[in-house]
């Protein structure tokens, strides 16, 4: 019998909504569902490694890449951010309860198996490479790829 599946579209690179999408993905694993979780355009930059620089890329390409925040750790607050204050706030009260960061939650759901894929058009689009993107990563992929895994999937999440 075939696992139960939870297929997770990110679309949002901001902190409190890649939190919840981490959060949904590492709870459904442990539970021992299968989880695809595919991140789009501004939800790439939840992948993107720091300190990475690509070279030969276009001047819209750099322009991204100078725009987008370079990881989890950079992403703000979808509310309340005020110029950083917010985010910083809700960091330290996490760190204060025990609450894992989105660094570790990441980590988490590379060690419990969830499928992380990368959109290729999106990455297309924004001139990012691959080797920007954090290692474990199960592949950058295509929205076919995104389909026939959410067709497969009794939970299908957009956030």
């Amino acid at each position: 019998m075939a696992k139960d599946r939870v297929s997770i579209i990110v679309f949002s690179g901001e902190l409190d909504k890649c939190l919840a999408a981490f959060i949904i993905g590492t709870g459904a694993a442990a539970s021992g569902m299968e989880v695809d979780m595919f991140f789009t355009f501004w939800g790439l930059s939840a992948l993107r490694k720091k300190g990475v620089k690509v070279k030969g890329k276009s001047l819209i390409e750099k322009m991204f890449g100078m725009m987008l925040p370079k990881g989890a750790d950079n992403l703000a607050l979808s509310k309340m951010n005020m110029l950083g204050i917010g985010t910083n706030m809700m960091k330290d009260v996490m760190k204060k309860k025990k609450v894992a960061s989105l660094p570790e939650l990441i980590d988490i759901a590379i060690q419990l198996g969830v499928n992380l894929y990368a959109c290729e058009m999106s990455m297309n689009v924004m001139g990012l490479k691959k080797e920007e993107l954090i290692d474990g990563l199960k592949g950058v992929v295509g929205v076919a790829t995104y389909l026939e895994n959410a067709s497969k999937a009794q939970i299908t999440l957009f956030i």
